[in-house]
C-alpha cells in the first residue's frame, strides 16, 4: 500500500492582501511610466544640447582660423604631450 502524499498547507490569499498587491503593482507601473517619460525627455534635451555644442565648436574654430590660427585650438595637443 502506498503512502499518502502530504500536501503543504497554503493559506488562501485574502482579499485584503490581493488588493494590496494590486495597488503595489499599479503604483510600480506608474513609477516606471513616469521614469520612462523622464528618460525620453532627457534624451531629447541631450540631443539638442549636442547640436548646440557642435555649432558653438564650429563657430569657435572658424573664429580662431580667421584670427590667423592654422589649426583650431581645441584640435591642438597641449605643449606637454
Amino acid at each position: 500500500m502506498a503512502k499518502p502524499i502530504r500536501m503543504a498547507y497554503v493559506t488562501p490569499m485574502t482579499d485584503h492582501r490581493l488588493t494590496q498587491l494590486e495597488e503595489t503593482a499599479a503604483h510600480l507601473t506608474q513609477v516606471v511610466d513616469d521614469l520612462s517619460d523622464i528618460v525620453a525627455r532627457q534624451e531629447r534635451e541631450i540631443a539638442v544640447l549636442k547640436r548646440r555644442l557642435q555649432v558653438l565648436l564650429e563657430r569657435e574654430a572658424e573664429r580662431q582660423y580667421e584670427a590667423g590660427g592654422s589649426m583650431p585650438l581645441a584640435d591642438q595637443k597641449p605643449p606637454h604631450w
